[in-house]
């Protein structure tokens, strides 16, 4: 199914004034974040498969914006902006929607996101960064004190230090990481229940290896950047038939292209979480 939500029956989300102002949206976010009947919305067939999980009580999507050929920055690391208005526009609307949004710390140094919403009517997200070592600095924009929380994920025996009131959560490292369950665990022990992972490639690549997505969103710009970073940083397969077919739904916003990628299939139960009758 193709949504064509540029100029279909209310405002463009490629216009920036008007991501703001769209009563369309408005309406459907209060009541999806209340847990009431949505009305009929043309943001449903988008957004309805985050309400709820079918694993758990948890529902947990990533959110990748790339190029035509499959790069989410340039080789010099420069990803400002490959997604248009309308794509940006899309991230925003996920922010408001999730209880919290997880960044590695890679992505966080390297971009210094806000991770609030801006482009459309929305609450802020409690902000996480999964910094195993210590080294996010303490003026990181996303560690401002404006009334969100924000969490810092670290290794157990990492350096530890109070920020603005920034919750510290220590957790223990496996080869080297710290597992992406894990990480989910704890979220949901603190009353998080809809989770966006919103980056970057090697984060997003973790948690999805590890079966810990239930929907995966793709943001698709008419643009073509060569050589550069890639989307997914995974291993590698010897056949093409050895890859997973996974179920995909399209959407259209102006001229950038959402995939919608369920993969509830695969996904693994969260401890802690109640987890659903099958």
């Amino acid at each position: 199914m193709t949504l064509k939500s540029a100029n279909e029956g209310g405002n463009d989300p490629g216009d920036f004034a008007s991501q703001r102002t769209d009563d369309s949206w408005t309406q459907f976010a209060q009541s999806f974040r209340s847990a009431e009947q949505a009305p009929a919305s043309r943001w449903a067939p988008v957004f309805e498969p985050l309400r709820t999980g079918s694993v758990d009580d948890l529902v947990i999507v990533a959110q990748i914006g790339q190029s035509l050929d499959g790069r989410i920055a340039t080789s010099s690391g420069h990803s400002k902006y490959i997604n248009g208005p309308a794509g940006l526009a899309h991230l925003h609307r996920l922010r408001s929607l999730v209880d919290a949004v997880v960044v590695g710390v890679g992505t966080a140094l390297a971009d210094d996101p806000q991770l609030t919403v801006r482009r459309v009517e929305g609450p802020n997200p409690v902000r996480v960064v999964v910094d195993p070592n210590g080294r996010l600095p303490a003026n990181a924009r996303m560690l401002v004190q404006d009334g969100a929380r924000r969490l810092i994920i670290t290794a157990t025996n990492a350096r530890k230090s109070a920020v603005n009131g920034v919750e510290i959560v220590p957790l223990p490292l496996t080869d080297g990481r710290i597992a992406p369950a894990a990480i989910l665990a704890e979220l949901a022990k603190r009353g998080m229940r809809r989770i966006l992972i919103e980056g970057g490639a090697d984060t997003v690549s973790r948690f999805f290896s590890a079966g810990c997505l239930d929907r995966l969103h793709v943001i698709i710009a008419p643009i073509i950047l060569g050589n550069g970073r890639p989307s997914f940083i995974l291993p590698s397969l010897e056949r093409a038939d050895q890859a997973v077919r996974i179920s995909v739904r399209a959407h259209q916003f102006d001229d950038e292209v959402l995939f919608d990628c369920d993969l509830s299939p695969q996904r693994v139960p969260i401890s802690g979480s109640a987890n659903k009758s099958t």
